[in-house]
């Protein structure tokens, strides 16, 4: 633990990460809170249903934002101190966004009795859901596009101080209308959520009044957005297709075993987002922004084995410290209804294990650019995950399938992975440049 400090401390911005934890932690609780709430009031059932809605909502946000978040928080940091690139920057990015996002929401709100079909089988009436997400998507849209103005003027602070409070308020606004509404009001909470924390953006939208000046129609370029494709494309592909497939996956689930294991599978899913929480942010942190800046294997490879030998250990001490008390955990966060769950942990712990080992070493494509790499290695991992998860289930009769699958699916990707750069972590020590 001692050394994972020390890393922390020296790796990664010490004035930003106390904010990023507290930041981390309140998703966290926020999320247990939410999880407890429908555990309660609706069940497995339920929580089978907010998940397919959840992953329909998070792969269209995407679709409607094309992805374009971390290239605009590039070029903002870029050329922040140049006005004309700077109003390129995001007079492209708004205007393409928001033909987009009305495109997509004009989309799913005349489209909304198909969809619902599609991602509530046998259910046929949560169709207005679906309007109610159309409707506010334009202002996830913009909650986004100002966000990564904020981000890329590196407001980190206020940035985080945001995302606090705008957890605490969707919390309470989900727990109340889970509580009055049941399945209705939780469903309704996932389609608005994103869209609560703009009223909480405006504050900071006001604070950069001098930026909307910038915002002009001639000044929309088509060569910029050129530029802005490849971080689009990388972002769409993996955020919107992961979500799918774990759509289809619990559909799946659904049809051969019940909505109710289906839920069991959700539940397992979130245990596992609610713990890689603070993983991903550590990596987010310091392990993209530190691959940008390197240009050499050696160091590459010394990144990659120092995180493996002060971060890895005390993820594996923690997976097995959940693993025992995962009869208590699934009280706490769910209910004694779900202790079927218990059945899920292994494989998923093992599979979540080997997910972060690749993750780390996958940062390498984002950081470096490596476009084809990088579609071709997640097209692989997305259509595995598929595959195996049906093979499994069919296998096993039931859910256990769906966590031994997510464990095989990953051992997969990782052994590519390390097969793609296998040179720079097990080759000779020497210096080579990657340009």
């Amino acid at each position: 633990m001692k050394k994972l400090i020390q890393y922390i401390n020296s790796k990664v911005l010490f004035k930003v990460a106390p904010l990023q934890s507290a930041s981390v932690l309140t998703k966290v609780v926020a999320g247990i809170l939410v999880s407890k709430s429908i555990a309660v009031f609706i069940g497995p059932v339920g929580l089978a249903l907010v998940g397919n809605l959840r992953n329909f909502v998070s792969s269209f946000q995407t679709i409607a934002t094309l992805g374009f978040y971390n290239g605009v928080v590039k070029y903002v940091s870029k050329f922040k101190d140049n006005a004309l690139e700077l109003s390129k920057t995001l007079s492209t990015v708004f205007y393409t966004g928001f033909i987009t996002t009305i495109l997509v929401s004009f989309l799913c709100y005349f489209n909304a009795d198909l969809i619902n079909t599609i991602i509530f089988p046998t259910y046929s009436n949560y169709a207005y859901t679906i309007k109610i997400f159309a409707i506010v998507l334009p202002f996830y849209a913009l909650n986004m596009f100002s966000f990564s103005i904020m981000n890329g003027f590196t407001k980190y602070k206020i940035l985080i101080i945001i995302n606090i409070i705008g957890q605490i308020l969707g919390v309470s606004i989900a727990v109340l209308l889970i509580y009055q509404e049941k399945i209705d009001g939780a469903l309704i909470s996932v389609v608005i959520a994103e869209a609560i924390i703009f009223l909480i953006t405006l504050v900071g939208i006001i604070n950069r009044q001098s930026l909307v000046p910038l915002i002009r129609i001639n000044n929309l370029s088509f060569s910029f957005l050129k530029k802005m494709s490849p971080y689009s494309l990388m972002a769409l592909f993996t955020a919107v297709l992961l979500p799918l497939v774990a759509l289809a996956i619990r559909s799946y689930i659904i049809e051969n075993v019940g909505y109710k294991y289906a839920g069991f599978w959700e539940a397992m899913t979130r245990i596992s987002k609610y713990y890689l929480m603070f993983v991903s942010s550590l990596m987010a942190l310091y392990i993209l922004p530190r691959f940008t800046e390197i240009d050499n294997k050696k160091d590459f490879k010394k990144e990659v084995f120092s995180f493996y030998k002060t971060v890895m250990p005390v993820l594996a001490f923690g997976l097995l410290i959940i693993y025992l008390l995962k009869p208590y955990i699934v009280t706490v966060i769910f209910s004694e209804e779900f202790s079927p769950v218990e059945d899920l942990f292994l494989w998923q712990l093992l599979g979540d294990f080997v997910k972060v080992l690749s993750m780390v070493v996958a940062y390498q494509f984002l950081a470096k650019k490596m476009f084809w790499h990088y579609i071709l290695t997640e097209a692989f991992l997305v259509i595995i995950l598929y595959i195996t998860s049906v093979y499994f289930i069919d296998l096993y009769e039931g859910v256990k399938g769906a966590v031994v699958a997510h464990f095989v699916s990953y051992a997969m990707y990782y052994a590519i992975i390390l097969f793609i750069f296998g040179s720079s972590l097990f080759g000779v020590d020497r210096t080579q440049n990657y340009n």
